[in-house]
This record gives structure tokens, C-alpha cells and sequence, in this order.
């Protein structure tokens, strides 16, 4: 139950005064003939050919009220929407003494939304503003935004406190958040504007765009703990998808050589800045290509979106300078291991030998992990964080790679990348597996390494098996989270930063 604090008892004062005047306070119909953006740019237009034809245009703007000037029988407003700001210029003379007083009285106030009709003018002091004289309030706001205080720095930084300059706190209220940061607003005009590239890319290289269950009998096409739900008139455990890889293969199966989607993926998995537990993923397939063509497919892909929503290839991440522009590193597994710790993991043929080998190093492992997982650790810790220019890592061990092709002359490794930037994994690809015999054979042999609930449990799909034994063309496959690009793009160091509303704990 709703208690108000102090400045909320005032605001609840205000709505009783407004409506015994018989003011609407949230009145159902609007008008609005220009955004405030367009209202702007409609008079400066004229302003250019016609003076009096810009004084003479009527509009009618609408939005949040985000500053207020009370002086007299004269006053200022600016108001918001989603298009920008606008001064209102109130006169008593035009909008009569009734409808001046609310604004005099403080009826109506910071962070209301109006509704102002007028004529479009130039103050003394050169700002474009609305002459009003007419204004209607259309929803009053009961709980004041929180105010963001800005100090700038010796070095020229700027720091922010006051009572919401706590992140979380942020997170929590993102519609408050957004409210008061137009940075923040902008950070996810841009993740829009990048999963809009992202899909014109593949659109336009001949991909079919196309949606696969979230819910899934069962679930696989990556190493992960799912989500798990019940559907009670079916009497049947679902799981929320970890992936779309393996219903999309099953589409070329079917006769298309080329789909893709872009949607949410659910792991039941740690939290950090840069996993959430419902994230954004954009996964394709191709038949006819192997991982070489695909390492050139994102190359292509990253450069068109970075063109399009930043107007080149070049940005700033964190302090490092990215630059976009292929050719990328190719390097391998091993290649990139030995280099950073001096282990040839192909000298341990072993998890044992290699766990003693990381030992002698001086680093520490969980303890019974397999021969794969402990190649995985070494890439992380020691290879993942010095990856800060575009880079691709290739020839995985076959044992963390179930959906890979082997390397050609090579039983140990398959057919697969990573990608990096600025120290972050950014996706995963092969060169995919498409012999049901030695899927099948894949499937049984990771169930003998992992334990059932273990998160890199890989259950075998019979359906799968059953869509690959009809015939599965060679094909590339490739999947990329939307959500590190976009931190990327926009600097912003936290997936929480690029989450309109990420996943946190209880708060109690």
C-alpha cells in the first residue's frame, strides 16, 4: 500500500485544489498537432523566408513540464517529449487570469504533463518558444522525479550524487531513470538503431528472418542451465530456449538455405557485467559455407552496423580506440594459450596432466573439471582480457564443441570460432556438424562426461537426429549477443546499461 512521503501529500493538495476549480487532472482526449522538434524546425523554416508566416503558425504541443520561471504576470516553461525540448511563454494576457493562476499558484508544476496551443515566436534572448494561449493540463504527476546533481572536476569529469545517482536504484526505477537522463534515453535509440542494421544486413544478404519456440521440450545448441517451466493442461515440463541452433538447422533441413533470428535466450546462470540471465541473441545459418566464409560474414556484418548507427568504424570503448576494419586476426586455441601462459595443452593429452600443468604455472582450477573445460579456463583468464582489437579464436577442442566439424587431419580440434573485442567474448561460430552418425556419437559421449544437471549438460535431441538423418545440407552457423554490441557501440561498461529493465535481486 501506496504511503506518501511529504512532497507527495503537497502534490495529492494540489490535485484536490485543481479539481474542486474543476480542472481535469487526467483528462481522456488530447490534441497535438507538432512535436516539439517539429514545431522548431516547422518555424525556423519559415523563419528563413517569411517573418510574419513564422509568427503566424499555430501548433499545439504536448509534454512533461521539466523547468519552470515564475515571474509575474509573465512566465517560462520548458516542456519534453520524446523528440526534445520547447520553451512555453505564458502571459496572463493570453491565457487569462484563471488559467495563469495554476501556473502562478503552483497547480501546475515541475514534471506535469500540458498540453499548450499557440503561436510560434522568438524571445529577446533569441529562443524559439511557443506563445501560449491556451493550456491544459493531462496528467498530474503524484511523486516528483528524483534530481540528478552534476559536479565537475578538476580533470574536466563530471560526477553525479544527489538521491539518484545510485545504479541500482536506477535499474529498479528505469522509468525514472529515462525520465531524467536523456543519455540514457539516447543509449537505447541506438540499440534499436542497431538491431534495425543488423537485421537490413542479413536481410539484404538473402537471409530469411524467421521465430523458433522459447518454449522447448527440450533444450539445447549451447552449454548451459536452463529455465525450467510446466504447462499444466499438458501435463509437461518446458524449458525457456538457451538457444535457436538447433530449430534453425532444422530449417535448412526443410529447404532453406539461409535463415536467421534475433531474439531473447534464457540462462539459468550467474550474474555480472556482462551476463544477464534474459539476454538478446542474433543467430544465422547458411548452407553452403563453412566457418571461413562465416569469419567473413562478420566482418562484413559489424562494419555495416558500426557505418550505420555511428557513421564509421572507429569508436572509443572504455579509453580503447576499436577500429572495425577487416582483415581480422585468425588465430587458434593453442596458438593464443601458449602464447599468453606457455602451455601446449597438446603436451597434456590428459585433464590430469593438464591440471597439473596449470598447477606448476602457479594458478589454481576447480579440481575434476574435463581436459576441455580446462582449456576454456586458460583462454578466459589469460587469453579473453588482451583480445581488445577485433580478433578471431579458431580450432576449439572438439570435447566443448559438440555441433563442430573436425579439422581436416586433426581428431583433437573442430571447426570453430569466437570472436573478441575489447576483452569480450562476442560470438560463436562453426563450421556445423551435419553426419547424424557422428552427432548421435557426440551426443553420448558428452553425457558420459557431464553429470545430469551439471550447466553444461548436453541432452540428446532424437528430433534433431531424426531432422539431420532426412538430410542436412554443409552449412555455417553463428550467433552473436546483441547486447555486448550494443555496450560496445554506446561505451557503456554493464549489460544493466543496455537493459531497459535487467534482472536483479529481490529487494527487501
Amino acid at each position: 500500500m501506496w504511503q506518501p512521503n511529504k512532497l507527495e501529500e503537497e502534490r495529492l493538495e494540489k490535485v484536490r485544489r485543481l479539481e474542486e476549480r474543476g480542472v481535469a487532472t487526467y483528462p481522456a482526449r488530447v490534441e497535438r498537432t507538432h512535436t516539439t522538434a517539429a514545431a522548431v524546425a516547422a518555424f525556423e523554416s519559415l523563419e528563413e523566408h517569411n517573418a510574419d508566416a513564422a509568427s503566424a503558425l499555430r501548433v499545439t504541443v504536448c509534454g512533461r513540464i521539466r523547468r519552470v520561471n515564475l515571474k509575474g504576470k509573465v512566465s517560462f516553461m520548458h516542456i519534453e517529449d520524446g523528440t526534445g525540448r520547447v520553451q512555453l511563454f505564458l502571459r496572463i494576457n493570453e491565457l487569462g487570469e484563471a488559467t495563469y493562476s495554476l501556473v502562478k499558484e503552483g497547480l501546475i508544476d515541475m514534471d506535469d504533463f500540458v498540453q499548450a496551443s499557440g503561436t510560434m515566436m522568438r524571445t529577446r534572448a533569441g529562443e524559439v518558444s511557443v506563445l501560449v494561449d491556451e493550456l491544459k493540463l493531462l496528467s498530474k504527476s503524484l511523486s516528483p522525479l528524483p534530481v540528478i546533481k552534476q559536479a565537475v572536476q578538476d580533470d574536466g569529469s563530471v560526477v553525479e550524487f544527489g538521491e539518484f545517482s545510485d545504479p541500482e536504484s536506477r535499474y529498479r526505477q528505469r522509468y525514472a531513470d529515462l525520465a531524467v537522463n536523456r543519455d540514457v534515453r539516447e543509449v537505447f535509440i541506438k540499440r534499436a538503431q542497431i538491431i534495425r542494421a543488423i537485421r537490413h544486413f542479413f536481410d539484404s544478404e538473402g537471409f530469411l528472418e524467421v521465430e523458433t519456440p522459447i518454449l522447448q521440450p527440450l533444450y539445447g545448441g549451447a552449454s548451459a542451465r536452463p529455465f525450467v517451466t510446466h504447462h499444466n493442461q499438458l501435463h509437461q515440463d518446458l524449458y525457456l530456449r538457451i538457444s535457436f541452433e538447433l530449430y534453425l538447422k532444422r530449417l535448412l533441413v526443410g529447404g532453406y538455405d539461409a535463415v536467421y533470428e534475433i531474439g531473447r535466450d534464457f540462462r539459468n546462470e550467474g550474474v555480472s557485467w556482462k551476463h544477464n540471465p534474459e539476454f538478446t541473441m542474433a543467430e544465422f545459418y547458411k548452407a553452403y559455407i563453412d566457418y571461413n566464409d562465416v569469419m567473413d560474414i562478420t566482418e562484413r556484418l559489424l562494419l555495416c552496423v558500426a557505418e550505420e548507427v555511428l557513421g564509421g568504424t572507429t569508436f572509443t570503448y572504455q579509453g580503447d580506440e576499436i577500429d572495425l576494419k577487416a582483415p581480422w586476426p585468425r588465430i587458434t586455441v593453442r596458438e593464443a594459450i601458449k602464447a599468453e601462459t606457455g602451455i601446449d595443452y597438446m603436451a597434456h593429452p590428459d585433464a590430469e596432466s593438464l591440471e597439473a600443468a596449470i598447477g606448476e604455472s602457479g594458478e589454481s582450477v576447480a579440481p575434476g573439471q574435463t581436459w576441455g573445460k580446462l582449456i576454456e579456463h586458460l583462454l578466459g583468464k589469460f587469453v579473453e582480457p588482451k583480445l581488445i582489437q577485433p580478433t578471431f579464436i579458431i580450432d576449439y577442442p572438439r570435447d566443448i564443441s559438440p555441433f563442430a566439424k573436425a579439422v581436416e587431419y586433426d581428431d583433437v580440434h573442430v571447426e570453430r570460432f569466437e570472436f573478441y573485442i575489447a576483452g569480450m567474448e562476442m560470438g560463436n561460430a562453426f563450421t556445423e556438424l551435419n553426419d547424424p552418425r557422428d552427432q548421435e556419437a557426440r551426443f553420448i559421449e558428452m553425457a558420459q562426461w557431464y553429470r545430469t544437471g551439471d550447466d553444461d549438460e548436453t541432452p540428446l535431441d532424437e528430433d534433431y537426429l531424426r531432422a539431420m538423418r532426412f538430410g542436412m545440407p554443409p552449412n555455417g552457423g553463428w550467433g552473436m549477443g546483441v547486447d555486448r554490441l550494443v555496450m560496445l557501440l554506446t561505451d557503456r561498461r554493464s549489460i544493466r546499461d543496455v537493459l531497459l529493465f535487467p534482472h536483479l535481486r529481490e529487494q527487501k
